[in-house]
């Protein structure tokens, strides 16, 4: 049976899109003039302030120490992972343009879906292949010259 659009994965990741297309522009404007690392670390401790507030809000804070030790080492290794993302990601807005740097970042489709055949046995099917292909080529046509 069909879901709402609003409630299925779709919806939700077509507004991260849209968000991670805004993060792009508002951070490409807002760290003229200030140090990318510097930067970085004043957009996280927002997110920090405004994801604590949601999560209260919306009555879903629990317990941190019922978490297991698997849940903490690969969310750990998550966050680490996302905040070397916004670093290299910050610097290389201070560097290049967005219009280029936004679709390179987004070379991480290709690598997620070959790490999810790797790592989570996942299998992708032709058409689904095909689809990151043009993907990657994308990436190539609007990074190089």
């Amino acid at each position: 049976m069909l879901s709402a659009p609003w409630n299925g994965w779709f919806f939700w990741a077509a507004l991260s899109a849209c968000f991670a297309a805004l993060t792009a522009i508002f951070a490409k404007i807002g760290i003229q003039g200030v140090d990318s690392d510097f930067a970085t670390l004043i957009r996280t401790a927002i997110i920090v302030f405004i994801l604590a507030a949601f999560v209260w809000y919306a009555g879903k804070w629990s317990d941190p120490r019922v978490l297991s030790i698997k849940t903490w080492v690969f969310l750990s290794l998550s966050a680490l992972a996302t905040g070397a993302s916004w670093v290299c990601y910050f610097r290389a807005l201070q560097m290049g343009e967005a219009s280029k740097v936004a679709p390179v970042d987004k070379f991480s489709l290709v690598l997620v879906a070959i790490f999810a055949v790797a790592f989570l046995g996942e299998r992708p099917s032709l058409r689904e292949w095909f689809g990151i292909g043009l993907v990657a080529t994308g990436v190539l046509v609007l990074a190089f010259k």
